[in-house]
């Protein structure tokens, strides 16, 4: 079986590390009835998977992209896994504002890959 290229693991990685902390920072918001001690512990325990995964993909990562690229690749990602995760799980739609806003963020990232000469 051939190895995963390294982009492709890294952008996987981080995918998938940025789905375990979007549910340790938001999803305890949908049922607020949980002692905030319980929820800061279990926050942590997925933040632990988060972890487990971020930092093997800046690991693989770094070398084919500089520190600034990984740094904007996962804030990309964040972003997408957010809105996906605000409007299916919490039920918050997303507004011309959010997309305008979210379009200015994938400008900065274009600028950051962007080489000039």
């Amino acid at each position: 079986m051939p190895a995963i290229p390294a982009p492709l693991a890294t952008i996987g990685l981080l995918l998938a590390s940025n789905v375990f902390m979007t549910f340790a920072w938001y999803g305890h918001l949908k049922d607020k009835s949980a002692a905030l001690w319980w929820v800061i512990l279990v926050s942590w325990g997925i933040a632990f998977f988060e972890y487990v995964l971020m930092v093997p993909a800046n690991r693989i990562g770094y070398g084919v992209f500089n520190a600034a690229q990984l740094k904007t690749i996962q804030e990309v990602i964040t972003l997408i896994v957010f809105a996906v995760f605000s409007t299916l799980y919490l039920k918050e739609p997303l507004g011309w504002n959010h997309a305008l806003g979210f379009a200015f963020i994938a400008l900065g990232a274009f600028f950051i890959f962007h080489k000039w000469t």
